[in-house]
């Protein structure tokens, strides 16, 4: 078991909550996570369908068979059951009675938000992390090997071929869950939306584009996005356009959030493809920016997380914002450094707001200029953002 960083974050919410949820994409480890730290509650898992049925014909019955602590698991499942949760702690509002996970969060949120706001610390574990994987021991070489390895737990610990591990999780949870949402018939057509997206990861969203090349309506790929979104397959990055004018590009961007299905999705079967392939530089930025999203949410925090982009072309790569403060960086996919990585930075802070820290993620050696920018390794995101 590679230890997790949201681990200590969810045993102080216990201590602060009747409930935690925690939320996040299947196979990330949310179980293995609630199950070790908890390992005194009772765990009931709502996939199975004997549970399942338990709890949609008598609610009240069988939350009285599982009155305290206990861990429900894939509460998406059984949604209906959040009311009488909600009964059962504004009656007894100890703390730390109850864990709840799940893996779809469009409706699930709805929910939780409705039944239970105020009630219940809200958490996201997302596949593990860069830093993760080397408190567990395991490094890789190369930013190529781990992108193709990806970051799914139980690839690590099963020693599971990348290739065929991810194959299999496409067909089994995306396709299935995503399908079900979407309630479309013609695969072909899902997997033809997903495989373009992959394509132009990293790239401002223009819908109609995207609609024409699937054969669908522009409504349509918006709200595809929003089921692929809400079931943590992919990140949407927002730009920031604060006070910037009209000028600013406002159309998000979208990553994949498991680095190891975007390689997959790009059929590339081997690390040494990827230094090869036209989208590098995107698979980069995908793996930086998916980084960076971990090293907040692992920690309890929000993400904050931005980029930029004017109708000129001046752009950063990835902005965060805590309080009136802000981090600005560019996502390099070189192995050299090029002063010239540092001019984006420089005119953004001089024109449009002051960045608190500057900093240059690629794969060259780490340094530190005396004009405050930084020159760091992609190994080093979370020590960029998990501590901002």
């Amino acid at each position: 078991m590679i230890p997790r960083l949201l681990q200590g974050e969810l045993l102080t919410q216990l201590n602060e909550y009747p409930i935690v949820t925690v939320l996040g994409p299947r196979q990330a480890g949310k179980t293995t996570l609630v199950r070790l730290a908890m390992p005194d509650f009772d765990y009931i898992s709502l996939e199975d369908p004997d549970n399942r049925q338990l709890a949609a014909e008598d609610p009240r019955a069988f939350l009285k068979a599982y009155p305290d602590r206990v861990i429900f698991d894939e509460i998406q499942r059984a949604p209906h059951l959040l009311s009488y949760l909600q009964s059962i702690v504004d009656a007894d509002n100890r703390t730390g009675r109850f864990v709840l996970t799940g893996s779809h969060q469009l409706e699930l949120r709805a929910a939780i938000s409705q039944s239970l706001a105020g009630r219940t610390g809200l958490l996201h574990l997302l596949p593990l992390s860069i830093a993760e994987l080397s408190g567990g021991g395991i490094t890789f070489d190369s930013f190529e090997h781990y992108a193709f390895n990806g970051f799914l737990p139980r690839i690590h610990d099963k020693s599971q071929r990348p290739r065929t591990a991810y194959a299999n999780y496409y067909q089994t949870y995306v396709e299935r869950d995503v399908r079900q949402l979407i309630k479309l018939k013609d695969a072909g057509l899902f997997e033809k939306f997903i495989k373009l997206l992959a394509g132009r990861v990293g790239q401002i969203m223009n819908h109609q584009s995207l609609a024409n090349d699937v054969g669908v309506d522009g409504k349509t790929i918006k709200d595809w996005l929003s089921i692929l979104e809400a079931s943590f397959v992919v990140f949407k990055l927002s730009p920031y356009f604060e006070n910037f004018g009209k000028r600013v590009i406002k159309s998000p961007k979208y990553y994949f959030i498991e680095p190891g299905l975007l390689v997959y999705l790009l059929d590339i079967e081997k690390p040494e493809q990827i230094a090869r392939d036209p989208l590098l530089g995107s698979l980069f930025e995908n793996l930086v920016v998916v980084e960076a999203l971990k090293a907040r949410l692992h920690r309890g925090r929000t993400a904050n997380l931005y980029f930029f982009r004017d109708s000129h072309g001046n752009e950063i790569d990835l902005l965060h914002k805590s309080g009136g403060e802000m981090t600005g960086v560019e996502i390099k996919a070189a192995e050299t450094w090029h002063t010239v990585f540092k001019a984006s930075l420089k005119r953004f802070s001089a024109t449009l707001h002051p960045l608190h820290r500057q900093a240059i993620i690629y794969r060259g050696k780490p340094w530190r200029f005396e004009d405050g920018v930084q020159a760091m390794d992609y190994r080093s995101v979370d020590e960029l953002f998990g501590f901002a």
